[in-house]
């Protein structure tokens, strides 16, 4: 386990319960004041406040302050000179120009202490909590009282321009000087961050006492700008001894400038990050990185979000550019064994292409927090001069065999070099890489294109590690490895099988072969668990071969095999060739054969106007609806689809379902009829179309509607024709009505408006049989004829006729 790991348990067992990963800073209510109560434990050196918190100029306005400064200074006497509280401070202040950093300040009389902080926080947009702090921390303004209080406490209020081994510059003295300048110059820093000498997003070694380079230092990776800024106001952090005394004192090596930032931002507003982010950062090392080949390199290491279980992402940078990404997600039982709440899912290791030559290469874990930065886990120099290079573009199985193929050369010398291939450790073959490949030539143009190899090696049945090493010539200092690959000999046949029923026979095809082999293989056929036939699959199937590389397209067989009728299963097996003995089955189908159709012709009644026939019919041989023919007196009439829902069917039949009823009406002269139906078999066959059914039945003599045209009139170009008709065959049923004028065809319409008189005389029939027509004539004298039309096809009688003038 590496000493950073150890480290890291250590840290993480002050800051949060191991059974817990979320870790949560107390958020106080800004204006109450509250005994201190902030964990140093949670002090996190290189993010120490948020840029979201730290650049918020609108954060408190002018009466928060000034509420919070006479919270705060309650009890305040003022000094024995006469300075004054800081609730009860006022200065006339000067006017700011505007500039790129801050939008200027406006000139006042007696302006209290509150309202000079709140219009500097917002001219130059740093948080007015910031700069209460600040005062706080400088010269503890906002707690002073009596004889604490004195003038110098006001002049030098940020202590800005007062270096710990100068005096102050008289340039900056006053309130709203040190207040203004202090402001402005945070965006300074931010807006030069080069020109400081701490910076946001590196790594660097931080003091402990910046008077005191003997007390040392320790590297601190520096999150954001505010964080940055504060230690460029503020050159030093808090040692060991500083955190653990709180407020108090530690020792000689001890420094409080930013510890006392930070306990007094937590204990006065909560805490120093926005609500959402996450003051953690991920932790992990960067453990190894070595020269793989002269183009690669091997990066390993490993890396924990504490706001977080799950794995995270790594970047990696090669001198100073992105290059490569991967999830720690590897398994290490050493980080799993130091953090058990995370677990061991927290390991990186990856190869990453580089330029010959010494690289510094660089690794950043990817922060899942919101608003947080990406700390570097390390970084460290590699040298690839003087080892080969090369590529493992292709292991494959062909014919039993592992076949590969690449490139390697090295960069000492033109000449062609050997490979090496090792099969499961052991040496197995050699190749030299001598081969034409221009490609390689125009990368490598001083080494030529003669860089090529391929190479044949034995398997053993199941999966194989093949490794391949360029065997180094010149200055390098080790044989690189190409690459190992996992190659997989299958000595089982494989394939695939379908199974379709039909009249007579069963239909089957599918593809077989060995791995082992591109020639084509026997298949066997068992049928109901007993031999049938054998085949070979010896057909093109393009898909195949897409699917096994190598193998050809010859590997597929289609047949049929004429059965009884009935259910069948049918079952194939490839017959195995070279290694191995088994002669896998490679799928079985059911076939259902000729079976015929069934059902029912349940109903067969007449009226005076129809002929209904109701039954149900199916086909096992599928779910689907079947036809029904339809014949009358012997004669072909019609056909019907059974598909109307028959619950009662789908229980008897519930692989068919419900949906193989048939119910219609036949329209049929008067007499007496022999209605016969008939099931159609799906598969035909020597089972024909099975009957479902006969029955005789009688049609009465239609009767003729009866109705009234009971008045025409004219209205604007039309005659208006009004009465009643129906139909005593289908009563209820509206019927058509027809209308001529002169003789000739006028219109028709369906006579249903609503008549009581005719529903209170004709009981049964209901009410909706009137009609009333708007046909168009030409000026002059017309006869207007209406017809009651038969729903049965029989006599279509006169309603009446009436001469009109208009």
């Amino acid at each position: 386990m590496t000493r950073l790991v150890i480290r890291l348990v250590a840290g993480l067992l002050g800051l949060v319960a191991l059974s817990g990963l979320v870790l949560v800073a107390d958020s106080p209510a800004p204006l109450v004041d509250v005994t201190p109560a902030a964990d140093t434990g949670q002090f996190t050196p290189g993010n120490i406040i948020s840029d979201a918190v730290f650049f918020d100029g609108d954060g408190m306005s002018v009466d928060d302050v000034r509420a919070f400064i006479e919270l705060k200074g309650m009890n305040c006497k003022a000094g024995a000179d006469g300075t004054p509280c800081l609730k009860d401070f006022r200065q006339d202040t000067t006017a700011r120009a505007a500039d790129s950093f801050c939008t200027g300040y406006g000139a006042g009389v007696a302006e209290p202490a509150a309202l000079i902080i709140a219009k500097a926080a917002l001219s130059c947009n740093i948080s007015p909590k910031v700069l209460l702090v600040m005062l706080q921390k400088e010269q503890s303004l906002v707690t002073n009282s009596g004889s604490s209080l004195y003038a110098r406490r006001y002049r030098e209020a940020m202590g800005y321009a007062c270096p710990d081994t100068a005096p102050c510059d008289p340039a900056y003295n006053g309130f709203q000087n040190q207040v203004y300048s202090a402001a402005r110059r945070f965006q300074v820093y931010k807006a030069n961050p080069t020109s400081y000498g701490y910076r946001a997003g590196r790594t660097q070694d931080i003091l402990f006492q910046a008077n005191k380079p003997e007390c040392g230092s320790s590297p601190v990776y520096i999150q954001n700008q505010a964080t940055a800024g504060l230690y460029v106001y503020t050159p030093y952090q808090p040692n060991a001894a500083a955190l653990r005394a709180g407020y108090g004192t530690g020792d000689a090596c001890s420094a409080y400038g930013n510890r006392n930032f930070w306990l007094y931002f937590t204990d006065w507003f909560g805490s120093t990050q926005a609500p959402g982010e996450s003051p953690w950062q991920p932790v992990g090392a960067l453990d190894q990185v070595s020269a793989r080949t002269g183009d690669s390199v091997d990066v390993r290491g490993w890396t924990v979000d504490p706001d977080t279980a799950e794995p995270i992402d790594v970047h990696v940078y090669v001198d100073g550019q992105p290059r490569s990404s991967t999830r720690a997600d590897v398994a290490r039982a050493d980080v799993a064994a130091a953090l058990p709440a995370w677990g061991a899912g927290h390991g990186f290791q990856l190869t990453v292409p580089v330029t010959q030559g010494v690289r510094q290469v660089c690794v950043y874990a990817i922060n899942v927090a919101k608003g947080a930065n990406n700390p570097v886990l390390g970084c460290m120099t590699v040298d690839t001069r003087g080892l080969p290079v090369g590529s493992v573009e292709r292991a494959v199985v062909t014919e039993g065999q592992g076949v590969l193929r690449g490139w390697a050369l090295d960069p000492d010398t033109a000449a062609p070099l050997d490979v090496h291939v090792y099969v499961n450790g052991t040496w197995t073959a050699k190749a030299v890489a001598g081969d034409d490949r221009p490609d390689v030539g125009a990368v490598y143009p001083a080494a030529g294109p003669a860089h090529g190899w391929s190479v044949t090696v034995p398997l053993r049945p199941g999966q194989n590690q093949v490794c391949v090493y360029a065997i180094n010539v010149g200055s390098g200092a080790k044989n690189p490895e190409l690459a190992c690959r996992l190659v997989d000999l299958q000595v089982v046949p494989q394939g695939d099988v379908q199974v379709t029923g039909g009249a007579s026979a069963a239909s089957i095809s599918g593809w077989a072969l060995d791995p082992e082999t591109a020639a084509p293989v026997d298949v066997h056929l068992y049928v109901d668990g007993q031999w049938a036939t054998a085949l070979t699959a010896d057909r093109e199937r393009p898909d195949v071969a897409a699917a096994f590389t190598g193998l050809g397209v010859r590997h597929g067989f289609a047949t049929s095999l004429a059965l009884a009728p009935g259910p069948h299963q049918v079952c194939a097996y490839a017959i195995n060739v070279r290694q191995g003995t088994a002669n896998p089955q490679i799928g079985c189908g059911s076939a259902l054969v000729g079976v015929p159709a069934v059902g029912n012709l349940e109903q067969v009644t007449a009226t005076r106007a129809s002929v209904r026939v109701k039954g149900w019919a199916l086909d096992p041989d599928t779910a689907a609806p079947v036809d029904v023919h339809i014949y009358v007196d012997g004669a072909f009439h019609s056909v019907l689809r059974a598909d109307a829902d028959r619950p009662d069917v789908g229980a008897a039949y519930p692989a068919a379902g419900a949906g193989h009823g048939f119910d219609t009406a036949l329209v049929l002269a008067p007499g007496r009829h022999s209605i016969c139906a008939f099931a159609i078999n799906v598969l035909g066959g020597t089972t024909g179309n099975p009957p479902l059914g006969c029955r005789d039945v009688t049609v009465p003599a239609s009767v003729a509607p009866q109705g009234s045209l009971d008045a025409v009139d004219v209205s604007a170009g039309h005659a208006v024709a009004r009465g009643w008709v129906y139909d005593p065959d289908v009563p209820t049923t509206p019927i058509a009505v027809h209308f001529y004028v002169d003789g000739a065809w006028a219109g028709q319409l369906l006579a249903e408006e609503p008549r009581p008189d005719v529903a209170a005389a004709v009981p049964g029939a209901g009410e909706l049989h009137g009609f009333t027509a708007y046909l168009p004539v030409s000026p002059g004298r017309h006869t207007v004829c209406a017809y009651g039309i038969d729903t049965a096809g029989g006599t279509n009688p006169s309603l009446g006729c009436a001469v009109v003038t208009r």
